[in-house]
């Protein structure tokens, strides 16, 4: 396995050329790199297909690969949408990191599917999710760019036998799981999830979680949590996962390069926890 970090692990405003020498330089193998809204660093949504096949070189002058790109924009414009302009930027976005990933020679974009709230129904986000992702499918197969669904905190996809049934019932090979280890430990055990998607999981992102905070909060740095990283560094080998394990943390209010480093240490120890 891949030791990678995301572009969040450093401050907002972090110029690209910094957040790619303090992740080299920290002992990393891969970066992922978010789409962000126009005027943002690096990738955005107002990025030519030629402004992203400069960044694809700059990040290989450094020394690194990149395999995936991530972003926020479809918190804003969610799939699960009432209104239907609402959804429709939700696919643009994503028809734009599909873009963007093909030129850049990446496989995998990393896509919130919905959200569950007062106003859309649990039912409602499922189906009105499912039927905007298989109108930004034929792009994926086309440019063989899988679509990796996140479970992310979203009262959604609560469980690994629904995630499944969810991607399966896309029928398309380039319909997958991006699987968040850190996020599912409040309501189950990231080694029992990483069993029951299996070759489902396209990519991977590490965080640790503390279980007595029970919220938002409880995010903690790698290892400072309740994760059984034996046991998911297991399931991970079992199943034959060889991509990035990709840290999506805070960054260190202290040092901004002091994050990246400790995080390639913890990653490189869970890489190695089940031996």
């Amino acid at each position: 396995m891949l030791k990678g970090i995301n572009q969040w692990c450093y401050p907002e405003g972090t110029s690209l050329e910094k957040v790619l020498e303090y992740s080299k330089e920290a002992g990393f193998d891969t970066v992922e790199l978010n789409v962000n809204p126009s005027g943002g660093i690096g990738l955005t949504v107002d990025s030519s297909l030629e402004d992203a096949k400069k960044i694809k070189s700059l990040i290989e002058s450094y020394g690194l690969e990149i395999k995936s790109l991530s972003t926020a924009l479809l918190w804003q414009v969610p799939l699960s949408s009432p209104d239907e302009a609402i959804r429709a930027q939700g696919r643009a976005v994503i028809e734009k990191q599909i873009e963007l990933a093909a030129a850049m020679d990446v496989d995998t974009v990393l896509v919130v599917p919905g959200i569950v709230s007062e106003e859309v129904t649990y039912e409602q986000c499922y189906h009105r999710s499912q039927k905007e992702l298989r109108k930004v499918l034929p792009l994926a197969e086309k440019q063989q760019v899988y679509i990796g669904i996140e479970n992310v905190w979203n009262k959604f996809l609560l469980s690994p036998l629904e995630m499944s049934r969810y991607v399966d019932e896309l029928d398309s090979e380039y319909a997958g799981v991006y699987f968040d280890i850190g996020n599912v430990l409040q309501f189950g055990y990231p080694e029992q999830w990483i069993q029951i998607l299996g070759s489902r999981i396209r990519k991977v992102h590490v965080k640790d979680f503390n279980t007595s905070v029970g919220n938002m909060t409880g995010f903690v740095p790698l290892l400072a949590g309740d994760v059984n990283w034996q046991e998911v560094s297991k399931a991970l080998k079992e199943l034959g996962y060889d991509g990035p394990l990709t840290a999506e943390l805070s960054p260190y209010k202290l040092d901004v390069k002091a994050l990246a480093a400790d995080t390639a240490k913890h990653i490189e120890l869970i890489i190695n926890a089940d031996r």
